[in-house]
């Protein structure tokens, strides 16, 4: 089974490399902050 945590830091990944930098960049690095939350606060 995949943790929810795994998987958002991925998305996060994911987004790093989509060709719209200003936006894709910045997302992209709080939606993998907020997997690695989810990994070390939670059971997620």
């Amino acid at each position: 089974m995949v943790r929810v945590s795994t998987l958002v830091i991925l998305a996060g990944i994911v987004l790093l490399f989509i060709p719209i930098p200003p936006v894709a960049t910045v997302s992209g690095v709080i939606v993998i902050l907020i997997g690695l939350a989810l990994r070390f606060l939670t059971d997620l």
